[in-house]
């Protein structure tokens, strides 16, 4: 049953996911979620997601940290490397981050790293 699943792992489907949409949203108990080697573009639809500790991202072809907030109170690792992001604007909202890997990916300012130093809890 997916509203109970606490690990999803939907990496390099065929064809590949594009969108995170309100499907997510059933996925209520998940503490891990894998969607990795797809072509989605923008992050959203994870308000439902109230358990989400550890949400993979990398490669894909995400622009921006925008729609993170809604899971902010809750996730510890988040991993991106492998996509398009130019800035960190809102890695701030994510007060419980321990783990952050984003190798590889568009940001031309180093300046955008600073912003890393918010993250009190960040070990990695």
């Amino acid at each position: 049953k997916p509203e109970a699943a606490l690990k999803v792992s939907l990496i390099g489907q065929l064809p590949p996911i594009e969108k995170m949409d309100a499907t997510l949203n059933t996925l209520a108990a998940v503490e891990h979620l894998s969607l990795s080697s797809n072509a989605i573009e923008k992050i959203g639809s994870l308000g439902a997601l109230k358990h989400l500790k550890i949400l993979s991202l990398g490669r894909n072809n995400i622009k921006s940290m925008a729609g993170l907030e809604a899971v902010g109170d809750t996730l510890e690792q988040l991993w991106m490397s492998y996509n398009n992001v130019e800035k960190l604007r809102g890695i701030a909202t994510l007060r419980k981050l321990k783990v952050f890997y984003f190798t590889n990916n568009k940001v031309a300012d180093w300046a955008e790293f600073m912003k890393l130093a918010e993250l009190v809890s960040l070990e990695e």
